[in-house]
């Protein structure tokens, strides 16, 4: 197993400034709560495409993603494994993938997950079990994220992307610890997890709204 690459990674965070900045009009809100070193898990909501390269370019810290194995097809396969992002197979227990995941956060890096696991409402109404493993395992905070906005105005010219120069707020939370101090993580302990991740994203969200007024 190869390490995910760190200078990958920021080689990603770089060309994200660019296109992010250079297409839509960002506006970043909390940036300074998410831990400038160390392990972190980013908890994004998912409602478009343009939600994972909007934190790439957004987020104060170079992000590896875990991204479904359907997006590395061809050159875009390979872009995204030198940039540093991490493949997974979402239908079975994909065991490469976890251990990518884990030693990203054993090398102190930032692990961006979409605990809904796939494109949705983008509310945290469903959440899959994988954040809570990874936090509880790796005893690394995670950082609510809630990105709006990507899907209110449809381009003109792409209508599946979000109208150009148009503003996408990305809002981040405080971080916190999603296991209970005990270490368990026993089937139970990690539902108890879930549960509380589930409440603090939800919480996050409802703020992010009320801030952006969206």
């Amino acid at each position: 197993m190869t390490q995910p690459s760190g200078k990958g990674a920021a080689v990603g965070r770089r060309i994200g400034i660019g296109l992010m900045y250079g297409l839509w009009k960002p506006r970043v809100l909390g940036a300074w709560r998410v831990p400038a070193s160390g392990p972190v898990i980013l908890a994004v909501n998912h409602a478009h495409n343009i939600d994972g390269p909007m934190l790439m370019g957004t987020a104060p810290r170079p992000v590896h993603f875990l991204i479904k194995k359907e997006a590395f097809v061809g050159p875009l396969g390979s872009f995204l494994e030198g940039i540093g992002q991490l493949k997974v197979d979402r239908d079975s227990t994909d065991r490469t993938a976890i251990g990518n995941a884990l030693a990203v956060l054993e090398h102190g890096g930032v692990l961006g997950i979409f605990p809904e696991g796939t494109r949705g409402e983008g509310d945290f109404a469903s959440l899959r079990a994988g954040l809570a493993y990874f936090a509880v395992r790796s005893g690394a905070p995670i950082v609510p994220v809630a990105v709006l906005g990507s899907t209110e105005k449809p381009g003109r010219l792409i209508k599946a992307l979000p109208r150009l120069r148009s503003r996408v707020d990305v809002v981040f939370g405080d971080p916190f610890e999603a296991g209970d101090g005990s270490g368990r993580r026993t089937r139970k302990a990690l539902d108890e997890a879930t549960f509380r991740i589930q409440e603090r994203l939800t919480d996050h969200l409802k703020n992010a709204r009320r801030l952006t007024g969206r």
